[in-house]
C-alpha cells in the first residue's frame, strides 16, 4: 500500500528548485504552512514564483521567503495588509515583480488549472488596469476578461488531519484555497498536525483526496502565524 508520509519537512520540500512555481496555502494567518514554508528557506530554492492570497507578514512564513531573496514574482490579491512591510518595501525597490489577480479570479484560475481548463471569461476587472493586454469577448450583450488557467510545480498546504494515504481533513477557514492548490500541482506536500492510518477518516468528511497529494508530514503543535506577529518573531 502506497505510503506518502515524510520524517520531516526538510525531506518533504529537499527536490524543490530554483525557479519553480509554488502554490502556498493560507487566508491570512489561517491555514498557513509554516513550517514548510520554513523548511523551504533552509533548502535554499532562490528565484521562485509564488502564489497566495497575500504576501504574508512580519517577518516569519511567506514575509521571511520574500525578505530572504527567495521569490521572484508574487501572484496574489493582496500584497498589502496590516502586519505586511517585507515585500511592500521590496516591490518600491524593485526587488520583486507582482501579478495582481482580484481573489475570486485567483481562486478560479488554480481551480481551472487543476481542472484541466485552459482558460475562461470573468467580468471581473473590466474596464480595470488589470485587464489591459488581455483578450475579452461580449456575451449577451455583457462584456468578459479571458483569464488563464493556473498550474504550478508544487503546492505547500496544511491540514488539519490526514492518513498515509494522503486522504485530507481541513480545520474550518484553514480550508481556503488549499483543495484547489492540491489539485493544480504537480507535486501536492501537506503538513498536517495528525496522521492517522488508512480507513481511520470517515470518507464522509474527506475534503482532498489522497490522488491530489503526494507527500505527507506530521508537524504537532505546529507554529501559528497570528501568535509569531504578536510576539515579534523572525525567520531564521
Amino acid at each position: 500500500m502506497i505510503n506518502k508520509q515524510y520524517d520531516s519537512p526538510a525531506d518533504a520540500v529537499a527536490d524543490i528548485f530554483d525557479g519553480a512555481t509554488v502554490l502556498i496555502g493560507g487566508f491570512g494567518a489561517a491555514g498557513s504552512p509554516i513550517e514548510l514554508i520554513h523548511a523551504l528557506i533552509d533548502q535554499g530554492a532562490s528565484n521562485l514564483v509564488v502564489v497566495n492570497n497575500n504576501t504574508g507578514g512580519g517577518h516569519v512564513g511567506l514575509a521571511a521567503l520574500i525578505e530572504q531573496g527567495r521569490v521572484a514574482k508574487m501572484i496574489c490579491s493582496f500584497p498589502r495588509t496590516a502586519g505586511s512591510t517585507v515585500f511592500p518595501d521590496k516591490y518600491q525597490a524593485g526587488e520583486i515583480d507582482l501579478e495582481l489577480v482580484p481573489q475570486g479570479t485567483l481562486a478560479e484560475r488554480i481551480r481551472a488549472g487543476g481542472a484541466g481548463i485552459p482558460a475562461f471569461y470573468t467580468p471581473t476587472s473590466v474596464g480595470t488596469e488589470l485587464a489591459k493586454g488581455k483578450e475579452t469577448r461580449t456575451f449577451s450583450d455583457r462584456e468578459y476578461v479571458m483569464e488563464y488557467g493556473l498550474k504550478a510545480d508544487f503546492a505547500l498546504i496544511k491540514c488539519s488531519q490526514a492518513d498515509r494515504l494522503g486522504n485530507l481533513v481541513y480545520n474550518k477557514t484553514a480550508r481556503n484555497f488549499s483543495p484547489v492548490m492540491a489539485m493544480a500541482a504537480r507535486t501536492t506536500i501537506v503538513q498536517a498536525d495528525l496522521i492517522v492510518a488508512a480507513g481511520d477518516i470517515d470518507p464522509e468528511v474527506i475534503v482532498t483526496p489522497g490522488v491530489f497529494v503526494n507527500r505527507v508530514v506530521a508537524v504537532s503543535d505546529a507554529l501559528q502565524e497570528s501568535e509569531l506577529l504578536t510576539s515579534g518573531a523572525s525567520y531564521p
